[in-house]
């Protein structure tokens, strides 16, 4: 029976964790269901829509500070009294606004919860939402790689220990949730936010962003999947451009990542796209949100907003005529939470209900998804006190989000994550003692290592009368504490036109032994970067007149050492052949300077390999491995698409020799090894290092099928290993390979395994093949369900480093 109850008024017997009576929603003895239905049943609508939304306190209304758009939906005067009052969903980046001590934002947030839980009947807090996709961003926290250089590590499990680190911070000061991974496949490097994706390649974007979700849950933070589905894939590059691709091209390539994060990372939150696909956004596509996310995978989480994508169905789509209708086509689409703050889901929502334009029951819906969530958050139970928690349970410091651990993962990460892409006369390390002189716009220059979602970037940027929080050390203080005589000029700037500054490098350049030019990007925000959201590239040229800072230095004679500090790949086919060693990063946080000088002096041996191809020319149409036949060099075009660098590729300062490569299964009459369409197939391969020094291949497995019912690409990864090793030693790789490995989307729109032949190509990169083996799959054709297996089991042991190498 339920009760009928005054909003606001304080009935004792709905008090919760009273000794008399305990309410069923604080009850720990039933499920969490039970206890969200049991809720719903005694709350009034406008405390239902409450729990609906989230409030940005302390938001820049002018709208410089986040997005364009910003002060169309955050300047509306929201009093806090007035919000709070019956229930608050969400509480958006207290930490990630503006500048703020960790401890104080700590005590802040926690006496915020309190006046929350005081304003409501339930005593229901807020869910608390940070970003967190280069680190936690807030002030003071470590700024960790971007994305992209989580892929070039190859390393999941390195990311997962990163992604761990960064939820015990955030679970420390009271936050529940964070915005991240980003799980787009990147599709055109022209896009700004290339730099938050992890690669270009599906299967690498899946098993990396997996670990990130794990690492993530771990620590009892709530991931969230962004952005679903399709947004890297816009046209042209262009940030919130409309997407362009078919359903096979959207099955096979854009939504495994999604798929494998949610199986086998665990994630229970998604972020709808501001993506339109064939005319059907993100945030009002039933289908996608409701039909493929929670009926045919089984998603039970929930799914809020990309910040204004409700109201954008309004104002930028335009598919509702007002915000009223734009609320309840999310609702009915699959929304469950508009962040950031309070708008289409307030006012607007409440009037389209007590019209009857949208149906109670979609709030509902939503409202038992989000509850159920606190429920499982601990945040409805009896004894749930908003205290900080800190870093091992007691007083907190403003070091808590800065720990040594963290600095020791993200310089482990940035070191992992340097790709030596060559090195032809071997001035890579260099000489001790060496006279090195340093230029570039991105020599000394602390931002030159952090994304677009680090905080000093993201937020930071907007305040220039505090510190940037952090010790980030430039490539040329991290040469110069390595020995080296460093000279140094700047050359330019990222994006300047004037060529003053030249005359100076090159005649720095010309009095040093060898010369490190430093180029690349600087993140920002919509237009104030070279790289991050909204700020997209018309080409691959290196902004400004980078490239002529390149060029005369090279004119000099003095060996160079071209390093990139990027948020994506520029076209290097001009210089690339001239320069005595090319490094590419990707914003390598706040410990890149030192990793990189590491490289660069052999005090560590460079292990990354390519996450993106990198371009020959900076026009011609950006286009990925991933490709077709016809999408490959061919003789009826006159542009050449084939990278200078392919993905996967890597150098470092020792040899390996492959030799030994297997398919275990057993062959037909032919001599060719079959795969059954439901079982598995074995590749061995032994890689011996056979230089002087200890280094790490990356052992990449390539699928090649020649003939299928629909093309496919010419090959795609699908399984990698690290294999590091001690000079002279060797070891056995093995990939146990599950059929589903080789299903695609065939005519029927069915993913589906096919018999045939095949190849499994062991490879150093896509355009290095060590050895390809071949398999005939047999049986018959037979459609994969939503358990087929996402991934291959590895196993690597020792072997004998005497036996004699064989190619």
């Amino acid at each position: 029976m339920t009760t009928e109850i005054t909003r606001g008024a304080a009935v004792s017997n709905l008090s919760p964790g009273t000794a008399e009576s305990t309410p069923p929603w604080n009850d720990l003895l039933l499920t969490s269901a039970e206890r969200a239905d049991a809720l719903i049943a005694e709350m009034t609508l406008e405390e239902k829509i409450g729990q609906l939304v989230g409030l940005w306190v302390g938001a820049d209304a002018s709208g410089g500070g986040v997005a364009p758009h910003q002060a169309d939906m955050t300047g509306t005067d929201h009093a806090w009294a007035d919000v709070i009052d019956g229930g608050l969903g969400q509480l958006t980046r207290p930490f990630g606004t503006a500048p703020v001590a960790p401890a104080a934002g700590a005590r802040s947030l926690a006496s915020s919860q309190r006046e929350i839980m005081a304003a409501n009947r339930f005593g229901i807090p807020a869910q608390v939402h940070e970003e967190c996709l280069a680190g936690f961003a807030a002030w003071q926290a470590t700024a960790y790689p971007v994305p992209l250089s989580w892929g070039a590590t190859f390393d999941p499990d390195l990311v997962a220990e990163m992604a761990t680190l960064i939820g015990e911070s955030m679970r420390a000061v009271g936050v529940h949730q964070g915005l991240a991974p980003v799980l787009d496949v990147t599709r055109d490097y022209r896009w700004g936010r290339t730099e938050e994706t992890i690669s270009e390649d599906p299967q690498l974007v899946a098993e990396i962003g997996a670990a990130y979700v794990r690492g993530l849950e771990s620590t009892g933070i709530v991931a969230t999947l962004k952005h679903f589905a399709g947004y890297s894939a816009s046209r042209a590059g262009r940030n919130l451009a409309p997407v362009s691709v078919g359903p096979r091209e959207f099955a096979d390539v854009i939504l495994p990542p999604f798929e494998a994060a949610l199986r086998e990372g665990g994630a229970r939150s998604v972020m709808h796209s501001y993506t339109e696909i064939d005319g059907v956004p993100s945030a009002a596509d039933e289908r996608l949100l409701t039909g493929l996310l929670r009926q045919e995978w089984g998603f039970e989480g929930t799914v809020v907003a990309d910040y204004f994508g409700v109201r954008f169905l309004e104002r930028l789509h335009r598919v509702a005529a007002g915000p009223g209708e734009a609320a309840g086509l999310a609702l009915h689409a699959g929304v469950d939470t508009e962040l950031p703050s309070v708008d289409a889901f307030g006012a607007p929502l409440l009037e389209a209900l007590r019209a009857g334009r949208v149906d109670v029951a979609l709030v509902d819906r939503a409202l038992h998804r989000v509850l159920r969530q606190k429920i499982d958050l601990g945040l409805l139970d009896p004894d749930y006190a908003p205290e900080p928690a800190g870093s091992g349970g007691g007083e907190l410091d403003d070091g808590i989000l800065d720990t040594a651990d963290s600095r020791d993962v993200a310089l482990r990460l940035a070191r992992e994550a340097v790709v030596l892409l060559s090195n032809p006369a071997g001035t890579l390390p260099l000489a001790p003692g060496a006279r090195v002189a340093v230029v570039g716009p991105l020599a000394d220059e602390e931002m030159a290592m952090l994304g677009c979602y680090s905080f000093p970037a993201h937020v930071g940027v907007q305040h220039p009368e505090h510190p940037i929080g952090l010790d980030i050390p430039t490539l040329r203080a991290a040469l110069a504490g390595s020995g080296l005589d460093v000279s140094h000029a700047r050359g330019c700037d990222v994006t300047d036109i004037e060529p003053e500054g030249l005359e100076e490098a090159v005649r720095v350049a010309a009095a040093a032994d060898v010369v490190v030019v430093a180029v690349g990007d600087r993140a920002g925000l919509f237009g104030r970067g070279t790289s991050g959201e909204g700020c997209d590239a018309e080409d691959l040229h290196l902004p400004g007149i980078q490239a002529d800072l390149i060029e005369a230095v090279l004119a000099t004679g003095t060996p160079v050492v071209l390093v990139l500090l990027a948020g994506r790949p520029y076209a290097l086919g001009a210089y690339a052949d001239r320069a005595g060693a090319v490094v590419q990063t990707f914003f390598p946080g706040q410990l890149g300077g030192q990793a990189i000088a590491e490289v660069l002096t052999g005090t560590v041996a460079p292990s990354g390999r390519l996450p993106v191809s990198v371009p020959r020319r900076p026009t011609g149409g950006p286009g990925t491995y991933l490709t077709a036949p016809l999408g490959a060099r061919s003789g009826v075009s006159n542009l050449d698409p084939t990278a200078l660098f392919g993905f996967g590729h890597g150098l470092t300062y020792t040899s390996f020799a492959w030799e030994s490569a297997t398919v275990v299964n057993a062959a037909d009459g032919d001599g060719v090894p079959e795969w059954d369409v439901t079982g598995h197939a074995i590749v061995e391969v032994t890689v011996r290092n056979t230089g002087e020094r200890a280094g790490t291949e990356v052992v990449q497995l390539y699928l090649h099928d020649p003939v299928a019912q629909v093309t496919r690409p010419v090959q795609r990864l699908i399984g990698f290993a690290r294999v590091p090793l001690e000079a002279g030693a060797a070891a056995r790789v093995r990939f146990t390979v599950p059929a589903d490995l080789t299903s695609f989307t065939g005519l029927a729109g069915r993913r589906i395994v096919e018999p045939g032949d095949v190849e499994l190509r062991l490879a150093r990169s896509s355009a290095d093949v060590a050895a390809a083996l071949r398999l005939r799959l047999v049986g018959t054709e037979r459609e994969t369900g939503p358990d087929r297996a996402l991934g291959c089991a590895v196993v690597i042991e020792q072997a004998d480093p005497t036996a004699e190498v064989t190619q």
